[in-house]
């Protein structure tokens, strides 16, 4: 049974700090400058063998009607909703504040069971904040290190009644179900999808269409989504995880500290993606700054699909397809025949193809082809089309190929004299592999090996 602890609090107290000890990595971005966190984050988290979910949350403005403090303040307030259990925390070093006293008040009116969190407490500097804290009303503090991980015993022993009422823990303190690490190739595992583009291009109105509920923050300002925000649902009863990034600008308009973490933190959520829907702008289609975006998720050895954002604004739809599609040949190559889906991530209208086009792309990428089938298929195109000869009149000579691994399809031709193979004559069996076993638009990777081939005796 899952059980989830979400961290609230005012700016800038440590909570993204709390958070990334508790899961174990750094997964929201720390900084600072308050405000850095504007969506709900979730991550699995593990206190002294005690695993359970925990959402960071936006640090608690005390701002009405739509600002984007207001639609934050409201993420929060669904956060602490749907947790078992919430740890307000407040800066120790800087003592009770106006707004620390305003939300614990406005948290004490909440179903939500609070335990309050003293962080910053490493030496003597935050103790008189900590004592302070009694006059919140909201029980003992747990004084807590985030950034130096002390007090991870105390916080375990404040949530240990919580996670054992929610049945996550039994009485001797053992989880029920220990959940085993799946396997890479675990058909339970769900599908991991990346949003990414420019800023303002609608992904995360996409994503909140996707999940049919408002869960990621949108707005018409740029740049309101600063951490990966992942979020797990079902498609056709396919788990899938669905991450909202930051939008990716050119790195010269790029000035903010803030911004490239949020960059840094995207690029990363591409590598560690399956496939990665690239948002466009109908207005703007494949400009330099998409085609930059698209080269980097290929050159990863990412799935990529095209999704171009308000399309029922565009006046000649078959004008703006054709210039796509002639882009798409010139300047990105290495990923021909890539999928694209036009839609309205506002209205839903064309949503259900792109995740068609999602899962046909993952599958696609995963592709495994049996050696023998491959090999003649290369005699094949051998005979069709041989290797141009070597200096002297010699001929080049293809042995033999095999698939080395798939995410992405990865292959490996054993020849005489390897470097001298033309690299016209490599895109020529890569094309062929596309066309031949339905690799459209994922990177397709082709090594030439000289020497004595080890898979000669393991065809199949």
């Amino acid at each position: 049974m899952s059980f989830t602890v979400a961290i609230v609090g005012r700016p800038n107290v440590g909570k993204s700090t709390l958070f990334n000890r508790l899961v174990g990595k750094r997964l929201a971005i720390v900084h600072d400058l308050p405000g850095v966190t504007r969506d709900r984050r979730e991550g699995k988290a593990s206190l002294l063998g005690m695993d359970f979910q925990v959402v960071d949350t936006a640090g608690f403005e005390d701002e009405g009607g739509d600002s984007v403090e207001a639609r934050m303040r409201r993420q929060t307030d669904l956060a602490v909703s749907e947790a078992d259990v919430a740890l307000l925390l407040i800066d120790a070093r800087a003592g009770v504040t106006p707004l620390d006293r305003h939300f614990a008040d406005h948290l004490r009116r909440l179903p939500t069971p609070v335990i309050l969190v003293a962080n910053k407490c490493e030496g003597k500097a935050g103790m008189p904040g900590m004592y302070e804290s009694y006059g919140l009303g909201m029980g003992e503090p747990v004084p807590v290190s985030a950034e130096h991980g002390e007090g991870m015993y105390e916080l375990f022993e404040a949530l240990r009644d919580h996670a054992i009422k929610a049945g996550a823990l039994t009485e001797d303190g053992d989880d029920p179900e220990e959940p085993e690490d799946g396997d890479e190739d675990d058909p339970t595992r769900p599908l991991t999808m990346a949003i990414v583009g420019r800023p303002n291009v609608g992904k995360s109105t996409l994503g909140n269409q996707l999940l049919g509920q408002e869960r990621l923050l949108t707005g018409p300002e740029a740049g309101l989504t600063r951490d990966a925000i992942a979020v797990e649902w079902e498609h056709r009863g396919r788990r899938m995880k669905l991450v909202d990034t930051a939008g990716l600008r050119k790195k010269a308009q790029i000035y903010d500290a803030i911004e490239k973490l949020s960059v840094g933190n995207t690029i990363e959520t591409i590598r560690m993606s399956e496939v990665v829907v690239l948002v466009m702008d109908a207005a703007a289609i494949l400009d330099k700054q998409d085609l930059t975006i698209a080269r980097l998720v290929v050159e990863e050895g990412r799935a990529l699909v095209l999704a171009i954002n308000k399309w029922d604004m565009v006046d000649d739809p078959q004008t703006a397809l054709k210039r796509l599609k002639d882009r798409l040949e010139t300047s990105l190559p290495q990923a021909k025949g890539v999928a694209t889906v036009t839609l309205s991530a506002l209205t839903g209208r064309g949503v259900e193809r792109l995740m068609d086009a999602v899962v046909d792309t993952w599958g696609h990428w995963n592709r495994r082809i049996p050696t023998a089938q491959l090999n003649r298929w290369l005699e094949d195109m051998i005979e069709r089309h041989p290797p141009p000869a070597l200096p002297g009149g010699r001929r080049y000579k293809i042995r033999y190929m095999t698939q080395a691994k798939a995410r992405p399809p990865t292959f490996v031709l054993f020849a005489t004299r390897p470097e001298e193979l033309p690299e016209s004559y490599s895109r020529y069996l890569v094309n062929g592999l596309r066309e031949a076993f339905d690799l459209p638009g994922v990177p397709v990777r082709l090594y030439v090996r000289g020497g004595k081939n080890p898979y000669a005796d393991k065809d199949g």
